[in-house]
């Protein structure tokens, strides 16, 4: 196994889903006192799980037709446009 790989994958995801809305929905959801704390956990570590196996699937398939310097191109340009959005759009 590459663990290198692994480790990498494991902390992005780790850290990029801190604090989203995914995590704070399953917080509300445990929030409730008459709701079992496993279910809600089982249920969102399965829409996780599916979620990630649509992009793992997707990723596969734009690898397999689109060359990975496009894909890093495509990738750079629209991290540089969502930063630029936010940091103009802060500004009023």
């Amino acid at each position: 196994m590459a663990w290198k790989t692994f480790f990498t994958v494991f902390a992005t995801i780790f850290v990029a889903e801190l604090g989203d809305k995914t995590q704070l929905a399953t917080l509300l959801y445990a929030s409730d006192v008459k709701t079992s704390k496993t279910l809600v956990f089982a249920a969102a570590a399965l829409a996780l799980v599916l979620t990630s196996l649509i992009g793992v699937l997707a990723g596969g398939f734009i690898g397999r037709h689109v060359s990975e310097r496009t894909l890093r191109w495509i990738a750079g340009t629209g991290f540089i446009i969502v930063g630029l959005w936010t940091l103009l759009s802060s500004r009023g």
